[in-house]
C-alpha cells in the first residue's frame, strides 16, 4: 500500500490505484498520511475534518468516516483504533511526503558536507515525487502550507547544488525569483547561474535589480551575501565543474581518510603514472574545487587563470589570481605537474602567501618540493581492490564476466597499477582471462587499446611511462636502466656500485615515483622495469656482485650471526637466482663457483627443487671434472648420479652442502665399507663446524651400529657444545634431535625436540621445519595423541609445500596409527596405502617404507584379532 499526498491523494495497493469516494474519506486518509505511523487524537481529526461546525454526534460520525475509509482501503487493519485516536498503519516510506522529506533532508546533509552530486541525485530523486500542488483536491490549508515550504526548500538546495556543480539552469531560477522575488538566496543563485553561462553583464544587472525590489519592497539594502557574489562576479571569478567520471570509483578509502584528516595547505599526491592520483584527488576535493589540468600545457600560471574563467590583463598572471582568490575558502586541483614542476611550485608558494583561505591539492610523479608541502603517496591498489576494479572495468565491455582465480594472477603481476587493470579489463571482450595472463610477458604489445578519449599519455601503458622517461636526465635514464636489471629490488650498496651511481641520482628518481624505496631497498614496479630495462642492462656487472655477495656470506651463514645474513640473502634471493640464470648462459666458469657457494643457503632455506632446472641446463653446458664445483651442481641436478663423484673428490672440501649431500645419498655411515679419500678429508678436517658434524656422526653410528646409548649421548652432547660454540641453529637443531631419540624421558624428548624447532624456525629451514614438527608429533603420540594428530597435520602441510615425499609418508603414518587407536582401521588403511604411493628410491625413503610396512602389518594384526 502506498499513499499519495504531494499532489491529489491518491492510495495504491500491488492491484493498482484504489477508488476513494467522497471529499472527506479523502481528507481523512490525508489528514492521517501526514501523520502515518502516528496516533492522531480524535479531537484534532475531528476540528481537521470539519472545522468550525462539526456535526452533532462527532465522534460517532468520524467512525463512520473512517469505516467507509477502510472499506475502500480493503481492510480494517490499515487503520487501528486507540483509545486516544486512530493511526494509520504504513511505514513512512508508505508515503510520498515521508519519502520526500527523508530525501531532501539527505540532500541538505550531503550539500552541508561538500557533496553536490549526491546532494543533486537526492534532492532531485526527492522533487520528482510531487505531481502538483501539495493535498490538491482535500481542505488541508495547514499541511499543504507546511509540505509547500519544504518543497520550496528542497528547489533551493537543489538550485544550491548545481551552482556548486557548474550546471545551473538559468530560465529554471528566473522563474523561481519570479515566484518568490523577496527570496535572496534565489537572487544570488540567479547571479551565480548568470556568471557561469559567461553572461557576466545580465548577471550585474540581475543585482541591479535585487536591490531595486529590496528597497522598494521592504526598505533594505542587499544582504552582505548578495553584496558578496557581486564583488565576486565583478573581479571575473567563476567556477567550473570538475571533470565528471564515467566510471565507479574503487578502492582507496585509506587514501581519503588521510587527504581528509590532513590540515596542510598544499597536498601533493604523488605516484608513477597511472596509479590514479587524478582520480584520487576528484575524489577527494569538494564540488567547489577549480580543476586546472597541467599535462597539455607549459604555462601554468596561464592555464590557471583558463581555468578560473579570467582573461589576462596588464597585471600579472600570479598577481591577477591573487585578486581572484583571495578572498575565497575553496581548493585548487593542480594536476599533472611533472613536466611544469618548478612553474608548478612557484605558483602554489605565490598564492599559498597571497591567498589565506586557499588551499591546493596537487597531483604529480614528483613532490613539489616547497615549505609545507605533505606528501601523500598513492600506492599500488590492495589485492581486492585491484580484482574488485578489473571486475568492475571487465563488465562494462562484457557483462557476463565472472572473476577466476586469473583475475588475481593478472592484477598481481600488473603491481596493482590501476590503469594498467583498466587496460587489461578492456581486454576481456575479446581474450579470456586466462588469454590475457598468459600475454603479460609482453605487456607493452597487450595493453594498447584504452579510451580512446583519454589524453594520449593515458591510452596504452608504453605511453604512460614514456611520459615519466622523457622527463629524466641522462644520468637519471642511466640509473633507471641499469636498476632495471635487479628483479628482487637492491640494497644502496648494491645500486652504487653496480650501477656506479650517486645517491642523488638515486633520490631522483624515488622523487619522480620510478623507484619505489621502502625499508633500505629500492625497487620498481614490475611494469616500470619491463620498460626501463628495454633500454640498457648491466647484467654482469649484476652477476659479479651477488657472486661476491654469496662468497661472503656462505661461511657467515654457519655462525653466531647466521640469522642476520639468511636474512640479508632471502630478500636478495630473486637476485641471486638471476645471476645464476645469466651466468649459466653467459659465464660458465662463474656459474659453477655460485652454485658452489650458494649450495648451503639453497639447502636450508629448501630451494634445490627450485634450482634444478639451472643446474641440469649447467651441466650441458660444461665437461665434467671430478671437481667440488662439478660435485654439488651435479647433486642438485641429477642426485641419482653422484655417489660415484663423492668417491673422486679431494680435498680441501670447502662446501658443507658436499657433505651433506653425501650423507643423504649415501646413508648412515657403514663402518664397513671402503674408505676413500672423502672420509679421510673429513676426519683430517680442523673446521669446527666440520668437527662438530663428525661428532654428530659418531652419536649416530654409535646408537644404530652399537647400541651404546650411553657413549652416543655423551658423543651428541660434544657436538652440540661445538655447535653452541659456534652460534649455529642448524647444526644444534640436528643434535639436539638425536639427543631427543636417545633420551629415555618423554618429556625431556620433547623439550629438546621443541628447542630444536626455535632454532630451524629462526632460520626459516622449511624442510627441517616439517621433519622436526612430525617427530614431535611421533613424541607426542603416546602422551596426548589430539595434540599429536594436530602435530602431524601440520607436519603434513610444511611437507607437502616442501616437497618431502618421506616425511609426507611418515606424517601419513602417524596419522593412521591414531585412527587405528580410535577404532577406525578403513581410514588407517587408506592412509597408509597413501604413505606408501609417497614414496620412491634411496635410502630415507627406504627407511619410511620400513616404518609404513611396520604399521600396515599391525593394522591386519588388529584386524585378524
Amino acid at each position: 500500500m502506498h499513499v499519495g499526498i504531494l499532489g491529489p491523494v491518491e492510495a495504491h495497493s500491488p492491484d493498482g490505484k484504489i477508488a476513494i469516494g467522497g471529499p472527506r474519506p479523502r481528507t481523512l486518509l490525508a489528514l492521517l498520511a501526514v501523520r502515518a505511523g502516528d496516533i492522531v487524537p480524535l479531537d484534532r481529526l475531528v476540528d481537521e475534518l470539519y472545522g468550525d461546525e462539526p456535526p452533532a454526534d462527532a465522534a460517532n460520525a468520524l467512525q463512520g468516516q473512517v469505516s467507509r475509509l477502510r472499506r475502500a482501503l480493503g481492510g480494517a487493519g490499515l487503520i487501528e483504533f486507540h483509545p486516544a485516536g486512530y493511526r494509520l498503519v504504513l511505514a513512512a516510506d508508505q508515503v510520498d511526503a515521508h519519502r520526500f522529506a527523508s530525501l531532501a533532508a539527505e540532500g541538505r546533509q550531503a550539500l552541508d558536507h561538500g557533496d553536490a552530486r549526491a546532494a543533486e541525485s537526492l534532492l532531485s530523486e526527492a522533487l520528482q515525487l510531487w505531481r502538483g500542488p501539495a493535498l490538491a483536491d482535500v481542505p488541508a490549508p495547514d499541511h499543504a502550507t507546511r509540505l509547500e515550504e519544504q518543497r520550496s526548500a528542497a528547489t533551493s538546495a537543489l538550485v544550491a547544488a548545481r551552482i556548486r556543480l557548474g550546471k545551473a539552469d538559468v530560465r529554471e531560477i528566473q522563474d523561481l525569483v519570479r515566484q518568490n522575488p523577496l527570496d535572496e538566496r534565489l537572487r544570488g543563485y540567479l547571479m551565480q547561474a548568470l556568471h557561469q553561462d559567461g553572461r557576466q553583464a545580465e548577471a550585474l544587472q540581475a543585482f541591479e535589480e535585487a536591490r531595486a525590489v529590496l528597497a522598494d519592497e521592504l526598505g533594505t539594502d542587499p544582504s552582505p551575501e548578495l553584496r558578496a557574489i557581486h564583488v565576486q562576479i565583478l573581479r571575473g571569478q567563476t567556477h567550473r565543474e570538475l571533470p565528471a567520471q564515467l566510471t565507479s570509483f574503487v578502492g582507496r578509502q585509506e587514501e581519503l581518510r588521510r587527504i581528509a584528516a590532513l590540515e596542510s595547505r598544499l597536498v601533493t599526491l604523488t605516484g608513477p603514472g597511472g596509479a590514479g592520483k587524478t582520480r584520487l584527488a576528484l575524489q577527494a576535493a569538494p564540488p567547489t574545487a577549480i580543476f586546472v589540468d597541467l599535462a597539455p600545457v607549459k604555462d601554468v600560471a596561464a592555464a590557471t587563470l583558463q581555468a578560473l574563467g579570467l582573461k589576462e590583463t596588464v597585471l600579472e598572471p600570479e598577481d591577477r589570481l591573487t585578486l581572484a582568490l583571495r578572498d575565497r575558502g575553496t581548493t585548487l586541483i593542480l594536476d599533472n605537474c611533472e613536466h611544469v614542476v618548478v612553474q608548478a611550485a612557484h605558483l602554489a608558494q605565490h598564492l599559498l602567501s597571497t591567498c589565506p583561505s586557499l588551499r591546493i591539492l596537487a597531483t604529480s610523479r614528483e613532490p613539489l618540493g616547497i615549505t609545507g608541502e605533505t606528501l601523500c603517496p598513492v600506492p599500488p591498489l590492495e589485492p581486492e581492490q585491484s580484482v574488485a576494479l578489473f571486475t568492475d572495468r571487465a563488465r562494462l565491455v562484457n557483462p557476463n564476466f565472472v572473476q577466476d582465480g586469473h583475475t588475481a594472477d593478472i592484477c598481481r603481476e600488473l603491481d596493482g597499477l590501476p590503469l594498467a587493470i583498466e587496460l587489461a579489463a578492456a581486454r576481456t571482450r575479446t581474450l579470456t582471462t586466462s588469454e590475457i595472463a598468459d600475454r603479460l610477458n609482453d605487456r607493452f604489445r597487450l595493453l594498447t587499446k584504452g579510451n580512446r578519449a583519454a589524453a594520449p599519455r593515458h591510452q596504452t601503458l608504453r605511453a604512460v611511462v614514456e611520459w615519466s622517461w622523457d622527463l629524466l636526465s641522462e644520468d637519471e635514464r642511466d640509473l633507471a636502466a641499469s636498476l632495471a636489471t635487479f628483479s628482487g629490488g637492491a640494497t644502496l650498496e648494491a645500486v652504487e656500485q653496480v650501477c656506479r651511481h650517486d645517491v642523488e641520482v638515486l633520490e631522483a628518481l624515488v622523487d619522480k615515483s620510478l623507484v619505489e624505496a621502502n625499508d633500505g631497498r629500492y625497487r620498481m614496479l614490475e611494469t616500470i622495469r619491463e620498460f626501463c630495462s628495454r633500454h640498457q642492462r648491466v647484467d654482469a656487472e649484476h652477476a659479479a656482485y651477488f657472486h661476491d655477495l654469496a662468497r661472503r656470506a656462505d661461511p657467515e651463514l654457519r655462525r653466531d650471526d647466521q640469522v642476520a645474513w639468511f636474512t640479508r640473502m632471502t630478500a636478495e634471493h630473486a637476485n641471486l637466482v638471476q645471476a645464476v640464470e645469466w651466468s649459466v648462459e653467459h659465464d660458465q666458469d662463474r656459474a659453477l663457483r655460485l652454485f658452489l657457494d650458494l649450495a648451503w643457503y639453497w639447502y636450508v632455506k629448501g630451494s634445490r627443487a627450485e634450482v634444478r632446472g639451472l643446474a641440469q641446463r649447467l651441466l650441458d653446458r660444461v665437461q665434467e671434472t671430478s671437481t667440488e664445483e662439478y660435485t654439488v651442481v651435479l647433486a642438485l641436478a641429477a642426485p641419482e648420479r653422484v655417489q660415484e663423484k663423492f668417491g673422486e673428490l679431494r680435498g680441501p672440501i670447502r662446501q658443507p652442502f658436499v657433505l651433506i649431500a653425501w650423507a643423504m645419498m649415501a646413508g648412515p655411515p657403514d663402518p664397513s665399507a671402503p674408505r676413500t679419500p672423502l672420509h679421510d678429508e673429513v676426519e683430517n678436517s680442523d673446521d669446527p663446524w666440520i668437527q662438530g658434524l663428525i661428532g654428530f656422526s659418531n652419536s649416530y653410528t654409535g646408537w644404530t651400529v652399537r647400541g651404546d646409548r650411553a657413549q652416543a649421548i655423551e658423543q651428541a652432547r660434544a657436538a652440540l657444545r661445538q655447535f653452541r660454540d659456534l652460534g649455529e641453529r642448524w647444526g644444534t637443531a640436528q643434535v639436539l634431535d638425536v639427543i631427543a631419540t636417545l633420551t629415555e624421558d618423554p618429556h625431556e624428548a620433547l623439550a629438546l625436540t621443541d628447542e630444536a624447532l626455535r632454532a630451524v624456525t629462526e632460520l626459516g629451514a622449511r624442510e627441517e621445519l616439517a621433519e622436526l614438527r612430525c617427530r614431535r608429533a611421533d613424541r607426542l603420540l603416546d602422551l596426548d595423541p589430539d595434540q599429536a594428530e594436530r602435530e602431524y597435520h601440520q607436519a603434513l602441510a610444511l611437507a607437502t609445500h616442501a616437497g618431502l615425499a618421506a616425511t609426507t609418508a611418515l606424517a601419513k603414518t602417524g596419522l593412521a596409527r591414531i585412527a587405528q587407536r580410535r577404532g577406525d582401521p578403513e581410514r588407517a588403511g587408506l592412509l597408509l596405502r597413501e604413505a606408501q604411493q609417497e614414496l620412491g628410491h634411496g635410502w630415507m625413503h627406504a627407511a619410511a617404507l620400513r616404518q609404513v610396512d611396520e604399521a600396515l602389518s599391525e593394522l591386519e594384526r588388529s584386524r585378524g584379532a
